[in-house]
């Protein structure tokens, strides 16, 4: 959010094992000045940043967990903020709302208060102070809060998910703000999240609620006058996390998406039509899922899925239905333990091709596409040592797609040429920092030659190897990075047409952006921080405004980040999404034909893949 006027984004943290907000600044060049700290209550959970005393400067709102409070840090107009000023809320506030609630043009705050069993309203006195507040009883438990009006009268009114209570709290809005008493409908165990989407086209709010205990989903549809019938439910896989309303097969009809967190799997509910839902499916592949790509395989224009499977040694392919749906997977055997995948068409017949590296066996697998979906036995080339990363990009302009491997215990990268007919030569091998772990061939310095770039996780940084433009490159220059470089990418950030390099830092739990300076060198990194050990980064422009932005696969968070392009070659800071047990690998792809990138993730723990569907 801009803080202090200038038209450039600023970041705001909340940082809850130091009980203090960060801002940092944006410098208009791409980078941020250090943070300025600023102390909050005991352990904020959650952080808002709206304009709460009118003057058109937007303040800070934290909900902090520890100290049983809100504070609010007014903007002084020069991005800086005032000290906190603290009202009680309820034991435990984990969930806030800052929304208007009494039609005065004020935004007030509202909490779940988990350890009281209630919610707060603050109304707003108009010059940035709070009134005390005023609680109203929930279920026991209140996990997370919704502030939508639900009986269409123009008013906004709450509804609360109830994890101890296995029930949801709908208080109506009186007009004047406040609420009246609770009414509770039942769910299944533990509600953990709430969605309030009309579902079945009739112009009222319903209440989606994902059920932790029983893995479930509750549905419950809205009879028009603020009160909601029983519930619906629908089986989930284990433990689902989050729920989210969207449309995935283009009938203009609202589906539910589910993310288990105890199967590692997606669960995908399609809508009758009449507010009912199909039978889940869900998405599995072999063991240890450890990368993914998502590619039409069968030349139906739909995007299929791709996974290298470490445990079981196979790859598996999803064909996409077209409606939303993948079919069951096929498996394939590829070498021992294979973890890169790349679908690509190697032998020139328009049909794409997969390619793994095989860590356990030392060596590349080729399995040739038949043409209807399906594959040919494999062929494996061997590698150095270790091969953990695969590009297959044309290297020395014969129209013909090689192999590049980064090879983690020999400190190489080596390079297959292809002979034209989907065989390889052997390798030639070049020197990289120690353990690298990812490959990007991209031409970074605009000679039209495709320049080799790695992420160096013992070493802290990246080499880049520029093409001498016969096939083979230079010895490598290298740029520091932050701790442990997992992932590489490079892609133009800054819309200056030169490329790029990104990194996830699994060590930092950051990612690092090195601006090209237009000569095939580059700028020092600038950081951003991520989920917990970032394991897999991808820089593609989600929000359709033709700015590439960062998604990261956060293996030690559970979830996805994604950091959104501010235009100037910098980034707004995270925001995360629940995917299955250690995602390590994220491919963002438009996987149900409406135009808007959606993300697929590898879920190491739970040997399956994650569909999130772009809303």
């Amino acid at each position: 959010v801009d803080v202090n006027n200038d038209n450039k984004p600023d970041i705001v943290t909340a940082n809850y094992g130091t009980s203090t907000v960060s801002v940092l600044l944006n410098t208009g060049t791409g980078t941020f000045y250090a943070q300025t700290t600023y102390a909050t209550g005991t352990n904020p959970q959650s952080v808002a940043v709206v304009d709460v005393n009118n003057d058109n400067k937007p303040d800070i709102v934290t909900a902090n967990v520890g100290a049983n409070n809100v504070g609010v840090l007014l903007n002084t107009g020069t991005g800086t903020f005032s000290a906190q000023t603290t009202y009680t809320t309820g034991t435990q506030p984990y969930s806030v709302a800052v929304v208007d609630v009494n039609n005065d043009n004020k935004p007030d705050i509202v909490t779940a208060n988990y350890g009281a069993n209630n919610i707060s309203v603050l109304l707003n006195n108009d010059n940035g102070t709070f009134s005390s507040q005023i609680t109203y009883a929930t279920g026991t438990q209140p996990y997370s809060v919704a502030v939508v009006d639900v009986n269409n009268d123009n008013k906004p009114d709450i509804v609360t998910a109830n994890y101890g209570a296995n029930n949801i709290s709908v208080l109506l809005n009186n007009g004047n703000g406040t609420f009246s008493a609770q009414t509770t409908y039942a769910t299944d165990t533990q509600p953990l999240s709430v969605a309030v989407v009309d579902v079945n086209n009739d112009n009222k709010s319903d209440i989606v609620i994902a059920n932790n205990g029983t893995s479930t989903v509750s549905v419950l549809l809205n009879n028009g006058n603020g009160t909601f019938s029983a519930q619906t439910t629908y089986a989930t896989g284990a433990y689902p996390q989050s729920v989210a309303v969207v449309d995935v097969n283009n009938d203009n009809k609202s589906d539910i998406v589910i993310a288990n967190n105890g199967t590692s799997t997606v669960s995908v509910l399609l809508n009758t039509g009449t507010g009912t839902f199909y039978a889940q499916t869900t998405y599995a592949t072999g063991s240890q899922v450890y990368s993914v790509a998502v590619v039409d395989v069968n030349n139906d224009n739909k995007s299929d899925i791709v996974t290298a499977n470490y445990g079981t040694s196979t790859v598996s392919v999803l064909l996409n239905n077209g409606n939303g749906i993948f079919s069951s997977q096929t498996t394939y055997a590829t070498g021992t333990n294979p973890r890169p995948v790349a679908v690509v068409d190697v032998n020139n017949d328009n049909k794409p091709d997969i390619v793994t590296a095989n860590v356990g066996a030392n060596n590349v697998s080729v399995l040739l596409n038949t043409g209807t979906g399906t594959f040919y036995a494999q062929a494996t080339y061997a590698t150095c040592l270790y091969p953990r990363s695969v590009a297959v990009v044309d290297v020395n302009n014969d129209n013909k797609p090689d192999i590049v491997t980064a090879s983690y215990m020999q400190y190489v990268v080596g390079v297959l040429l292809n002979n034209g007919n989907g065989t390889f030569s052997a390798q030639t091998t070049y020197a990289t920092g120690t353990y690298p772990l990812s490959v990007a061939v991209v031409d970074v310095n605009n000679d039209n030659k495709p320049d080799i770039v790695i992420a160096n996780y013992g070493t802290n940084d990246v080499s880049v190897l520029l093409n001498n433009g016969n096939g083979t490159f230079s010895a490598q220059t290298t740029y520091a990075t932050d701790t442990h470089p997992y992932s590489v990418a490079v892609v133009d950030v800054n819309n200056d047409n030169k490329p790029d390099i990104v990194t996830a830092n699994y060590g930092t739990s950051t990612v690092s952006v090195l601006l090209n300076t237009g000569t095939g060198t580059f700028y020092a990194q600038t950081t951003y921080a991520t989920g917990t050990q970032p394991y897999s980064v991808a820089v593609v422009d989600v929000n359709n405004d033709n700015k590439p932005d960062i998604v990261t696969a956060n293996v030690g968070a559970n979830n996805v980040g994604v950091l959104l392009n501010t235009g100037n070659g910098t980034f707004s800071s995270q925001t995360t999404y629940a995917t299955g047990t250690q995602p390590r690998f994220v491919a963002v792809v438009d996987v149900n034909n409406d135009n808007k990138p959606d993300m697929v993730t590898a879920n190491y723990g739970g040997y399956g893949v994650g569909v999130s569907v772009h809303c």
